[in-house]
């Protein structure tokens, strides 16, 4: 303390700190917009989540309605050549080597050359055909349906 003609003076003191609580406007119009931004995206994982089990729903039930493994064979062929119109139009239309070459493209898991290809060529033809062969195209197929019925244009 100063003493200067009877006034009593003191040192300068700095004001407390503000509390972080209650936040600023500015703090909670940011934080209303990371919340909706996290339940936006949450909504569209959610989406996305649905629509592939529909596509993969889609896909088995389809398969599934095919009373012999020969038929299950023509199913999983209509399907693919549908799902392939939708990513490569006329690829539906293609010779088949042209049409497992389409299949294979881009393929990150089971690859359509070989036995696969054959068994999708001509196997809804054939008079019997094994439900093991059946079981591991309707596999194959179902990775490439769902790949590219789930993929964005």
């Amino acid at each position: 303390m100063i003493q200067a003609d009877g006034l009593l003076l003191r040192d300068i003191h700095q004001p407390p700190p503000p509390p972080w609580w209650p936040l600023a406007p500015g703090w909670w119009v940011v934080a209303a917009l990371l919340a909706l931004g996290v339940v936006i995206l949450a909504w569209r994982g959610w989406r996305r989540h649905q629509r592939r089990r529909a596509i993969e729903r889609l896909f088995d039930d389809a398969v599934a309605a095919a009373p012999t493994p020969a038929g299950r064979v023509a199913a999983i062929s209509e399907l693919l050549r549908r799902a392939a119109r939708r990513r490569h139009p006329g690829a539906d239309a293609l010779a088949p080597e042209a049409w497992l070459r389409v299949l294979d493209a881009g393929a990150t898991g089971p690859r359509f050359d070989g036995e696969l290809g054959e068994l999708l060529h001509d196997g809804a033809f054939r008079r019997e055909v094994a439900t093991e062969d059946a079981e591991r195209l309707r596999q194959a197929a179902r990775v490439r349906f769902v790949g590219w019925m789930t993929a964005r244009r």
